[in-house]
């Protein structure tokens, strides 16, 4: 009797435990959402006008609900990354496809990565010179061929190949950008730590629950030497799992790679149980402040958290979840 008693109670114990868990365990706070960024770096109050802040923010909005739009009808957060992306590549504004900055040597290159959380599935081109929108001749990369990363003439080959659109390097020309490496070449030093970021990217989260990211980026003003950063580096500045959190980085490179910033990011997230904001501050303010990088990240996790931590004067970056509400910023708050 005494035995049958104490079975009970620990089959009764049991079920408690099990609906303590329940109620206690993590809340799905978004169905969807997706969240962007248009670069990190020097980005105070007092440098830009009311005019031009208006047109960044703007971009920025379009962006976001051209994204929440398509999550809300059910597409998926791979098909949203890349649109979103396209968005910003096709502006002046960013640092990325049509107002990308120029290297040492007077041309455009161009870098991207895309990911897809579901399959972990990955593409990334580089040095691209012609192509009008990287991130979809890098998510070709990773569709439509055996490799995960393509760079210059062969990566264009690539995009010839698969019917890109392709443009003249006149196109990537802006007035903004070409006085930018003028004065890098004056005062090199200087500006290189004034323009060393820029990059657009976005994550987004779909009602089935998949994540993805993508980003894209000019690169360096001034860079030289075929230089590429860690924007088509999987796990540096880019990487997506649906069993976490999704990542797009932006600043300076360098450090984003030394560190694999976006994977680290999901790994504490995935082996030391911390939070989404908890981890990517982690990384950010501490590990990647610590070796003296600069930089930001945004990101969103399964549960439709969204964070945008970043070490710099601001960064352009804005979110919108399941509720419709858009949320922009530019500088610290």
């Amino acid at each position: 009797m005494m035995k049958n008693t104490f079975l009970v109670l620990l089959f009764i114990a049991a079920i408690v435990s099990c609906k303590v868990e329940v109620e206690t365990g993590p809340k799905q706070k978004s169905e969807f959402g997706l969240v962007i960024h248009g670069g990190a770096g020097s980005i105070v109050k007092g440098q830009y006008t009311a005019e031009e802040e208006k047109e960044f923010e703007a971009k920025l909005e379009e962006a976001l609900k051209v994204g929440h739009d398509l999550l809300k009808s059910g597409s998926s957060s791979l098909d949203v990354v890349e649109k979103v992306v396209n968005i910003l590549e096709d502006s002046p504004l960013f640092n990325a496809g049509k107002g990308s900055v120029f290297t040492a040597n007077e041309i455009n290159e161009l870098d991207a990565s895309i990911m897809d959380g579901k399959t972990l599935n990955v593409g990334a081109v580089a040095r691209l010179t012609k192509v009008k929108n990287p991130i979809s001749l890098a998510r070709t990369v990773m569709e439509k061929s055996k490799h995960v990363m393509m760079v210059g003439d062969g990566a264009e080959i690539f995009a010839e190949q698969n019917g890109f659109e392709f443009v003249d390097k006149k196109y990537f020309f802006t007035e903004r950008r070409w006085q930018s490496l003028q004065r890098a070449k004056a005062n090199e030093r200087k500006e290189k730590n004034e323009d060393k970021h820029g990059t657009v990217g976005c994550v987004a989260l779909d009602k089935n629950g998949n994540i993805s990211a993508a980003t894209s980026t000019g690169g360096m003003t001034n860079k030289k030497y075929g230089r590429v950063g860690d924007v088509p580096i999987i796990g540096a500045g880019t990487y997506a799992n649906n069993s976490t959190c999704g990542i797009s980085a932006t600043g300076h490179g360098e450090y984003f790679i030394r560190l694999s910033v976006a994977k680290d990011i999901a790994a504490l997230v995935e082996y030391a149980d911390l939070s989404l904001e908890e981890a990517a501050d982690s990384v950010i303010h501490g590990k990647l402040e610590n070796l003296g990088g600069t930089g930001g990240i945004i990101a969103i996790d399964k549960y439709g958290n969204v964070t945008m931590p970043f070490n710099t004067g601001g960064m352009f970056r804005g979110y919108m979840l399941d509720d419709g509400i858009s949320v922009v910023k530019m500088y610290q708050d």
